[in-house]
């Protein structure tokens, strides 16, 4: 069981348990005492963080964030840079930011179709070995889905696949994509899900893919699941075509526990998840890697250049909040993660204040002041 211990990275990084899943006013008492809180000397010192805003709807769900860190006295401070998706690379002191610091919180980057520009988040994920992206799914209380006890991680491989980037016309109206799949990142990728799933209590992983018809590169995929299984035998491990993969989501998601995906299906899996859950306007996430991570809306943020939601300024914080909690374990933070997570799941219980995304009107800020209200 040497890989149980190969990925500290792993542990804490988000908790939203199975028993949390039906809170009740009654129960949320309870959840918002938590044990009291003995930090190490030093601790409260302040932890640098690169703040990039981003594009559209980025700059409001951000600085939703600054807010609620600052009402919380969160032991963070952040380092703001401006970064834009029609940019041609990210700027090098940006870089720079995140590998002094090690952690980033970001909001959405918008990536021209098209016309060569490639995008700014694949480059962030690949120059920063961001190989594992992590989208939880879940149910909340309060806010009625179609699908009940929905609790779905997504781990997928952040650095290659049809992400590669490698593309070229082969003579005028041809064009080639190469699809890369390696044992290496397809092994540690599959340590990364089987880890987080014996830390964090999951009882399956499911491997996604497509070995049916991409018989080499998704069959190198799962072969390296396949061995990697059978070094935790107290976890379930499932595969799934992954055509087979959405119909089963859409119709019984409860079925699925943690899920491991190569690059492009996870970007499928995570998003049709989110929308089943309860949209993408509430799924938290984060990109990890040995030395650092960065932390963003969990599923695609495809309001993030709706012109009438920024001008209106109701754009829904949540996801991002919820990130900005996974962020604060990150940084073994956790009192300031419970209090941040149980104040915004309060708020979407008592149904208050909900964006238009979730069936209401509010604002950013209203939703923001209703978040402050429970963790000052």
């Amino acid at each position: 069981m040497a890989g149980r211990r190969a990925f500290p990275i792993i542990r804490g990084l988000i908790s939203p348990s199975r028993s949390r899943s039906r809170l009740s006013p009654f129960n949320l008492f309870f959840d918002s005492r938590s044990v009291t809180y003995m930090p190490r000397p030093g601790e409260g010192d302040l932890r640098p963080v690169t703040l990039i805003p981003g594009d559209g709807i980025g700059p409001l769900v951000t600085n939703a964030v600054e807010q609620v860190m600052e009402a919380m006295h969160a032991p963070v401070y952040f380092e703001r840079y401006e970064v834009h998706g029609d940019m041609k690379e990210v700027p090098r002191e940006v870089m720079e930011s995140i590998l002094k610091n090690k952690v980033c919180l970001k909001g959405g980057l918008m990536t021209p179709m098209g016309g060569g520009v490639s995008s700014l988040n694949v480059q962030l994920r690949k120059e920063l070995d961001l190989y594992a992206s992590l989208v939880n799914c879940f149910n909340f209380p309060g806010l009625p889905t179609r699908h009940e006890n929905v609790d779905i991680v997504v781990i997928r491989e952040n650095t290659e696949g049809e992400y590669s980037g490698l593309e070229h016309e082969v003579l005028p109206g041809v064009v080639e994509s190469l699809k890369v799949i390696t044992k290496f990142s397809s092994e540690r990728i599959a340590k990364y899900a089987f880890e987080y799933a014996y830390l964090n209590n999951r009882k399956k992983v499911t491997a996604v893919h497509k070995a049916n018809i991409m018989k080499l590169s998704d069959g190198l995929f799962l072969e390296s699941c396949r061995e990697v299984a059978t070094e935790y035998p107290s976890i379930e491990y499932k595969e799934v075509i992954v055509d087979n993969c959405c119909m089963q989501l859409v119709s019984k998601p409860e079925q699925f526990d943690v899920m491991v995906t190569p690059n492009l299906y996870g970007n499928l899996v995570a998003n049709t998840a989110a929308g089943i859950a309860g949209g993408t306007g509430l799924m938290p996430g984060g990109n990890v890697g040995f030395e650092h991570a960065i932390f963003e809306q969990g599923a695609s943020a495809g309001n993030v250049g709706n012109e009438k939601i920024v001008e209106e300024k109701k754009a829904n914080p949540v996801a991002l909040l919820l990130s900005s909690a996974m962020m604060l374990r990150h940084l073994q933070f956790p009192s300031f993660a419970d209090r941040l997570e149980n104040a915004v799941k309060r708020v979407i219980l008592e149904g208050n204040c909900r964006t238009k995304d979730l069936g209401g009107n509010c604002t950013t800020q209203r939703l923001v002041d209703a978040v402050i209200a429970y963790v000052e």
